[in-house]
């Protein structure tokens, strides 16, 4: 089968002719119908210091995906062939004290497809039936290929309540996208959004974001001051892993507000935490995945109610063996969310 694989440690990716997966006992050997090129795969491509320290090749790339279940292994009884899945990436031990506990998520075993073992930019993957997602009809695979990413952006609204909050949101990519229209499903009082590129400013203000600000800006927190009623967000919603946006947002945050962070920054981050947390009396919430498996609940209710809402922010769909074409996009800022078809 045809594969998107990181070979060697260095930047770039390759088309690889590999053998198709077995299923074996648990598991399900899924046909890949369309998959979504993550920030996380733009890292691998990128070949970056994080990537040089957790990836090693050779693998496949990718963790999102919908496709069609083709055959089952030893002790499946829970799915068949030709029925419509999505899955979660993170595999998990299933039997320490978080996995027990209903925080997946945090598992310290966990291992991620398309990082730590081979991914889903092939024409198939094998994963383990407790893993998978049943998707509903209702739901078309351009928007099915997403409950990953728009997992991602759910459990970073959903740690704390934005009903009738003022969020600010911290970064237009993919995630910080969904967000904003998740945050206003969830009785915001407000959306605003800040972000360098134009273009996802435009997109912000396109999936209903009440402001887009750019950080260069000098007058920047004046004006989000002013679209906050001279107080400040109640809600940050950290996506960019920019160490300015992180402090601009914790500098105006309300006091007693909260913040969730999900943007990853590039190394170490100082901050002034007497002074942008203790004194304000801020909570900070270090968000990752998705709670397994409330979140993927609110997930599919959201995209049945609202799931073209999230359409502005996909912004190419490219054959599989194009997809250095769908990175090179998102490395130049012409693209957010690129799905690959095969």
């Amino acid at each position: 089968m045809m594969a998107v694989r990181k070979l060697v440690a260095g930047r770039g990716c390759a088309l690889e002719d590999v053998p198709v997966p077995e299923p074996g006992p648990g598991e399900v050997r899924i046909r890949v119908t369309t998959c979504g090129i993550c920030g996380t795969d733009l890292h691998i491509y990128q070949w970056d210091a994080w990537s040089q320290g957790r990836v090693h090749p050779p693998t496949t790339y990718g963790h999102e995906f919908v496709g069609t279940v083709e055959s089952v292994g030893p002790g499946v009884t829970r799915f068949r062939p030709g029925q419509r899945v999505s899955a979660e990436g993170h595999i998990t031990c299933g039997v320490c004290r978080y996995c027990r506990a209903g925080q997946g998520h945090l598992c310290r075993e966990a291992k991620v497809i398309g990082v730590d073992r081979d991914g889903c930019f092939a024409e198939w993957i094998v994963m383990p039936a407790g893993n998978l997602w049943p998707v509903r009809d209702e739901i078309p695979d351009r928007h099915a290929a997403l409950f990953d990413p728009v997992g991602n952006a759910m459990h970073t609204v959903m740690c704390q309540s934005v009903a009738m909050k003022k969020v600010l949101v911290t970064g237009a990519g993919a995630i910080g996208l969904f967000a904003v229209p998740i945050a206003w499903e969830n009785g915001a009082e407000s959306v605003c959004v800040v972000e360098p590129n134009a273009h996802k400013r435009d997109i912000a203000l396109h999936m209903g974001a009440k402001q887009a600000f750019d950080p260069a800006d000098p007058d920047i927190a004046d004006k989000i001051l002013e679209a906050t009623g001279g107080q400040g967000p109640d809600v940050l919603l950290e996506m960019s892993g920019a160490a300015s946006s992180l402090r601009l947002g914790l500098r105006l945050l309300a006091n007693g507000g909260h913040a969730s962070l999900l943007g990853i920054p590039h190394g170490e981050t100082t901050l002034d935490l007497s002074t942008l947390v203790i004194f304000k009396g801020l909570t900070l919430h270090g968000v990752t995945g998705r709670r397994m498996y409330e979140t993927w609940y609110q997930t599919e209710d959201f995209l049945l109610r609202h799931g073209r809402s999230i359409d502005p922010a996909v912004t190419r769909s490219l054959p599989l063996a194009q997809v250095e074409e769908g990175f090179h996009g998102m490395e130049d800022g012409t693209q957010v969310k690129v799905l690959l078809t095969l």
